[in-house]
C-alpha cells in the first residue's frame, strides 16, 4: 500500500505502516530571529491580500471578484499556477523521495511542463475565447447542462477535501511543530489568514499573494540547495559518490526497483491524470481565466512549465545531496526518512535562514489553501447559484461568494482533523481521483479536438468513469485484489472511456449550437496557426524552447 501526494496526483511511496503524513515531531528548531521573520512574512502577506482587495474594490462585482476583472499578466499568472500546485506536504515528500530514490520521482516535476504546454496550446485559446468563468460552464458550451453539474459536483469535493483539507492539516502540522500550538489552533490560524485577505480581495489577492509566496518559497529552496550543494563538495564529487548507485541519477527506469514507476507508466500514465489535474480543475486553471487576453493566458502557462522543470533541481536533488552528505559522514543518519527536509534546515541553515524555510513552507499551504477557497466560491456563484436565480446581480453573486468562501473554511476545518485518524486515508482518497479523473481527461479531450463527440457520448463516458473508478477503488482499498498499477489503471480506464464516448457519439450524434461548434479545433494543427506575440515572446516559440529544455533533461538524467 502506498501514499500519493496530493497536488501532483502522483504517487510518493511511503509506508503507511512506518511513516504517517508529516513527521510528528516537525522540530525546526525555531530561534527568535527566526520566528520574527515567520510572523513578518505572516503579517505582510495578510496586508498584501488586504491591499489588494482594496483595490480591487472598483471592481468588486462578478468577474472583477472571481477572475480579477480578466486584469492578470503572465508572469502573475505564471507564479500563480505553481503557488496553488505547490504543498508543504510536497515538499516534504519530494525531498524524501530524493533521499531514498534519487530523482525516479523527479518525473512529478518533469511532466507537469507537457501537460502545460496542452494547456497553454490546446485549451487556454478555447477557455478565453468562449469568455466563461468555470470550467463546468464550458462543459456545459461544448456538450450540456448536464456534464456541467456533474463536473460541479467533482470539482467542489476535490476543492474541499482534496486541495484545501489536506493543504490545511498539512499547515497545522507544521504549526504544530513550529511553535507547540495544537493541531487544531494551527490549521484555525492558517485558514483565519488566508480566509481574510481571500474573501475581501477574491481572486487578485488570491494570486498576488501567491506570486509573492512562490518567490519565497524559491528563494529558500534555492539557498537550501546551494548550501548543501557546496557542502557535498560540487558536481564531481557528487557523481563519484554516486558511482556504484548510478541508478540514482535516472529518471526514467525499467527494473523493479522503479516500482510504480517503470518508464512506460510514466510516459502513459502521467498525462491521463496531468491533462486532468492542469488543464480541467477549477483551483489550478482559474487563474488562466483571470487573463488580460489570449497571450497572456498561454504564457502564463507555460512560465509555470519553466518554473516546473527548475523544482526538479530544487526540491528533488536537496534530497540527494543530503544521502550523499550522510553517506560521507558530514551529517548523521537519519533516523526517520520522512524527516529529510527539516533535517536538513535544521543542520545546514544558519539562525535567520531557517525561518525563512519555514515562511516558505507555509507560503505552499497557504496558497493551496486559498486557491481552493476561491475557486469553490466561483463555483458555487456561478454554476449553481446563478443557475437557480437567473436573474441574480454580480453584487449578489460576491456576496454568495465570500459566505460559501466562509462556509467552505468551516467544512475543512471540520473535515481536516479526522485525516490524522485514519492511516490510509490520503492515499484512499489521492487514487480515487486518480480512478475518477480519466472520464473528464477524455471528455475534454475529445471535446475540444473531434467535432462529433457528443452530449450523448459525453454523459456515458462520465458515469462509465465514474462506475469503473469506483469499482476499481473498492477492489484496491475494500479487498485489496486489485493489483494493477494506478497509473496503469488510469491508462486503462482511459481508453474505456474513451471507446464508450466514440460508439455513444457515433450512435447519438451531437445536434451543434453555433457556440460549441466554435469550440472545437478543425485540425490539431489549428491551434498553431493563431499570430501570438512576435519574437521570442510567441507562444509556439517559447512551447517549443520548453518541450526540447524538458527532452533535453531526460536525455542527460
Amino acid at each position: 500500500m502506498v501514499i500519493y501526494h496530493l497536488h501532483e496526483v502522483w504517487p510518493v511511496r511511503i509506508d503507511t505502516r512506518l511513516h504517517t503524513l508529516l513527521p510528528m515531531n516537525f522540530d525546526l528548531k525555531i530561534s527568535p530571529l527566526d520566528t520574527t521573520i515567520i510572523i513578518i512574512y505572516l503579517v505582510g502577506i495578510v496586508l498584501l491580500g488586504l491591499w489588494a482587495g482594496i483595490q480591487q474594490r472598483r471592481q468588486s462585482q462578478g468577474k472583477g471578484y472571481f477572475l480579477a476583472g480578466n486584469t492578470l499578466t503572465w508572469p502573475t499568472i505564471g507564479l500563480a499556477l505553481f503557488a496553488t500546485n505547490i504543498s508543504t506536504l510536497e515538499l516534504v515528500s519530494l525531498a524524501e523521495e530524493g533521499y531514498k530514490n534519487g530523482l525516479l520521482y523527479g518525473n512529478t516535476e518533469m511532466m507537469a511542463p507537457i501537460t502545460l504546454i496542452i494547456l497553454a496550446l490546446f485549451f487556454a485559446p478555447f477557455y478565453v475565447q468562449s469568455g466563461i468563468s468555470t470550467l463546468p460552464n464550458f462543459l456545459e458550451k461544448r456538450y450540456s447542462r448536464g456534464c456541467r453539474y456533474w463536473l460541479v459536483l467533482f470539482a467542489l469535493g476535490y476543492a474541499i477535501f482534496g486541495h484545501l483539507g489536506f493543504a490545511l492539516f498539512t499547515g497545522g502540522k507544521v504549526l504544530e511543530g513550529l511553535f507547540e500550538i495544537e493541531l487544531v489552533y494551527g490549521m484555525a490560524i492558517i485558514l483565519v489568514l488566508t480566509g481574510i485577505y481571500t474573501i475581501i480581495g477574491g481572486l487578485k489577492a488570491v494570486v498576488w499573494t501567491e506570486a509573492v509566496q512562490t518567490v519565497i518559497l524559491l528563494g529558500g529552496m534555492v539557498a537550501l540547495g546551494l548550501i548543501s550543494y557546496s557542502k557535498v563538495g560540487g558536481w564531481s564529487e557528487f557523481t563519484s559518490a554516486l558511482a556504484e548507485e548510478p541508478e540514482r541519477l535516472q529518471l526514467l527506469r525499467a527494473d523493479d526497483g522503479a516500482g510504480d514507476m517503470k518508464w512506460y507508466a510514466v510516459l502513459l500514465g502521467y498525462p491521463v491524470i496531468g491533462i486532468w489535474f492542469w488543464c480541467t480543475d477549477q483551483t489550478i486553471v482559474q487563474r488562466v481565466l483571470g487573463a488580460k487576453d489570449q497571450n497572456h493566458a498561454q504564457l502564463g502557462a507555460l512560465f509555470a512549465g519553466f518554473i516546473k522543470v527548475a523544482a526538479l533541481f530544487l526540491f528533488v536533488f536537496p534530497g540527494l545531496f543530503c544521502f550523499v552528505l550522510v553517506q560521507n559522514g558530514t551529517l548523521q543518519p537519519l533516523e526517520d526518512t520522512a524527516q529529510t527536509l527539516p533535517f536538513m534546515i535544521t543542520n545546514l541553515l544558519p539562525v535567520g535562514m531557517v525561518g525563512l524555510l519555514a515562511a516558505a513552507m507555509l507560503s505552499a499551504l497557504m496558497s493551496t489553501v486559498a486557491g481552493a477557497l476561491n475557486s469553490t466560491a466561483t463555483i458555487c456563484s456561478y454554476d449553481i447559484y446563478q443557475q437557480l436565480y437567473p436573474g441574480a446581480d454580480e453584487r449578489s453573486l460576491v456576496t454568495v461568494g465570500r459566505i460559501v468562501t466562509f462556509g467552505a473554511m468551516l467544512a475543512a476545518i471540520a473535515w481536516a482533523p479526522f485525516i490524522q485518524n485514519f492511516g490510509s486515508i490520503l492515499e484512499g482518497n489521492t487514487t480515487l481521483i486518480a480512478y475518477m479523473a480519466p472520464s473528464v481527461t477524455a471528455v475534454f479531450l475529445w471535446g475540444v479536438f473531434w467535432k462529433r463527440a457528443s452530449t450523448a457520448g459525453a454523459i456515458a463516458c462520465l458515469i462509465t468513469g465514474a462506475v469503473l473508478g469506483a469499482l476499481c477503488f473498492y477492489l484496491d482499498f475494500v479487498l485489496e485484489k486489485w493489483t494493477i498499477s494506478f497509473m496503469m489503471t488510469s491508462v486503462y480506464l482511459f481508453l474505456i472511456c474513451s471507446l464508450v464516448l466514440v460508439l455513444l457519439s457515433y450512435a447519438v450524434p451531437q445536434q451543434h449550437t453555433e457556440e460549441s461548434e466554435s469550440l472545437v479545433w478543425s485540425d490539431p494543427m489549428a491551434a498553431f496557426r493563431q499570430p501570438g506575440w512576435p519574437g521570442i515572446g510567441n507562444y509556439k516559440f517559447l512551447s517549443a524552447v520548453l518541450f526540447v529544455l524538458v527532452v533535453v533533461i531526460y536525455v542527460i538524467f
